[in-house]
């Protein structure tokens, strides 16, 4: 009998065990891994042909997530919002001799049918259907549809009507026009909804540093998400190009407005590796938690070199549309049920090698091997062929807890445009705790994808100090490497709370706050939080090795309130007090 009853606990201890090993939460880190496409337009890749992609959409359909985006000749689909399997599409017929397949293309389910949209005002681009985009089955349900749109997005409401929204300019607004949703003909004329005003609101200035003086401000890529009978057109703005490209948000109580801005950008990303966070599209995933994918800038070989993020967005008590930032390009969990996005989805693995030594097989010119781990993903390094055996090693300084790592790959001398399925990267990783005896971490010699971005999340932590990146074959070019990001725990102290931070904001241009704090010995980078009430701080810029930071993003016609964290390889400080700035 107790033979029995000690197997039948051993059986539950087993289960046990299995559902919890089951129930472990993935997790995914920006920018996120697809096979992006490189640019198809010649005259893009004058100064090095790159893979490039912005402007996407993600919809749910079916049970399944959907992604589109700029020139890719084709689409993704998921069941997990992590592993994408690309369907090629042209959604071009011969007669539009252009190179853009779908550029800022709109997506949209209208009753049990997805519809597909690209950019142009062109009068003879189709409107695409499909109810089985999986199986890559599609048919023109409009031939040519007249009155197009750049930078489209179509809206059903939840009474069945059809509206479409579009613009891209520095000089005309955001328009909105009802169409009938079985011809797709325009119901009255367009009307104007929503201009930039960047006299008023800081973030929406043109430029790297906000400056306007080279360019008025764009306003593109319209998109429409509809929460407690009140309509949210979001948009992208000042410039594609820019750590501050982001998506604003304006409320108003009908689809057609009108339409009140509301202070702080809703999408914004403007420090730490991946930068910017405009152009994009709100989704919900399985259990009705929102999303939001958009645009993450490069723009160092061409203005429209991109790649895509995904973001934890929501709706507070209040209505106010937010998205999460903080540690938006460090490993967040994805989503396994219904989720308070209010609360953090970031694991707590901290980046342990910033800035640390590196040492490589060989450096081609001035791409320098501290590129790899400056936190910037538009600088790299490179070694001097992309053959088999060229290495680069990581020091992490000290014997650390390694729970995930991320290879951001860079494009040095490639030699494609457009599309390619037929590539792939392939790579040891190794571990020591000496730098003497190593051990496998992963080995991809024999993979067979194309991972630009790609993210090991480990079955069980390791203890290493040091990490090396073997090359054993390039998709084309140069063994170049734009981040190889370590994440764990350093098993030493958290840092301690910033003191002396201070907010300068002066009656000369209220939209510019210079932000100063004395600096935490321990601490590699800072996360400071802005908002417009002291307990929405909803806006974050995580900021690497200095103890300032010139804001100008703000509303001048509001207070602004601030607090700031201290961020190490062993943890995070206790935020500041908030700071009321007037």
């Amino acid at each position: 009998m107790k033979r029995v009853k000690h197997i039948t606990m051993f059986l539950v201890l087993f289960l046990s065990i299995g559902a919890f090993a089951q129930k472990k939460q993935l997790t995914y880190c920006n920018p996120i891994n697809l096979d992006y496409g490189y640019t198809p337009i010649p005259n893009f890749s004058e100064q090095g042909k790159h893979r490039a992609t912005a402007d996407p959409v993600i919809v749910t359909y079916k049970g399944d997530y959907y992604l589109f985006s700029t020139n890719q000749w084709g689409y993704w689909w998921s069941s997990d919002m992590y592993n994408w399997k690309f369907v090629s599409k042209n959604f071009l017929r011969p007669e539009h001799k252009v190179y853009d397949d779908l550029c800022a293309p709109s997506v949209w389910i209208q009753g049990d049918t997805m519809l597909v949209f690209g950019s142009t005002y062109a009068k003879n681009f189709p409107i695409w259907m499909s109810t089985d985009p999986k199986k890559n089955e599609w048919k023109e349900v409009v031939h040519e549809f007249e009155i197009g749109g750049w930078d489209p997005a179509h809206f059903v409401d939840e009474d069945g009507k059809l509206y479409m929204y579009n613009g891209s300019s520095n000089s005309y607004p955001l328009y909105g026009i009802e169409l009938n949703r079985k011809t797709f003909n325009p119901i009255g004329t367009r009307k104007e909804l929503l201009l930039l005003n960047p006299e008023r609101y800081g973030w929406q200035r043109f430029g790297e540093h906000l400056d306007n003086t080279f360019l008025d401000p764009f306003m593109e890529g319209a998109w429409v998400t509809k929460h407690n009978s009140k309509y949210y057109l979001q948009y992208g703005a000042p410039g594609t190009e820019f750590s501050g490209y982001a998506d604003g948000v304006a409320v108003g109580p009908t689809p057609l407005g009108p339409f009140e801005h509301q202070s702080l950008p809703f999408s914004w990303k403007p420090g730490g590796f991946a930068r910017g966070a405009g152009h994009g599209a709100t989704y919900q995933d399985k259990w009705n938690n929102y999303w939001h994918v958009s645009t993450i800038a490069i723009s160092v070989k061409n203005n429209f070199e991109r790649r895509l993020g995904i973001w934890p967005t929501g709706f507070d008590k209040d209505d106010v549309m937010y998205m999460d930032a903080a540690f938006g390009d460090y490993p967040q969990y994805l989503p396994t049920g219904e989720k308070d996005h209010l609360k953090s989805g970031f694991t707590g693995w901290m980046l342990l090698n910033y800035n640390k030594p590196v040492t490589v097989s060989s450096t081609l010119g001035s791409f320098y091997a501290n590129n790899a781990v400056d936190e910037s993903i538009k600088t790299y390094w490179s070694a001097k062929s992309g053959n088999k055996g060229e290495w680069i090693q990581t020091d992490l300084g000290t014997i650390s807890t390694i729970n995930a790592v991320q290879i951001n790959y860079a494009d040095q001398d490639a030699e494609f445009l457009g599309k390619r399925q037929d590539i792939y990267h392939q790579y040891k990783l190794w571990y020591s705790t000496d730098g003497v005896k190593w051990k496998i971490l992963t080995d991809k010699s024999t993979n067979k994808t194309d991972v630009p971005h790609d993210y090991i999340e480990l079955e069980q932590p390791v203890s290493a100090r040091y990490i090396k990146l073997e090359n054993i074959h390039m998709p084309t070019g140069k063994f170049a490497i734009s981040g190889i990001r370590v994440f764990g725990n350093g098993n030493l102290s958290a840092p301690k709370s910033v003191k002396d931070f201070v907010v300068l904001r002066t009656e000369k241009d209220k939209r510019s706050a210079w932000l100063k704090w004395a600096p935490v010995d321990d601490a590699y980078a800072y996360n400071i939080y802005i908002g417009t009430e002291p307990d929405k701080l909803y806006n974050c810029i995580m900021v690497y090795g200095t103890n300032e930071y010139w804001y100008k993003g703000m509303d001048k016609d509001k207070s602004y309130y601030f607090s700031i964290e201290a961020i190490n390889e062993s943890g995070v400080a206790l935020k500041t007090e908030v700071v009321k700035a007037n």
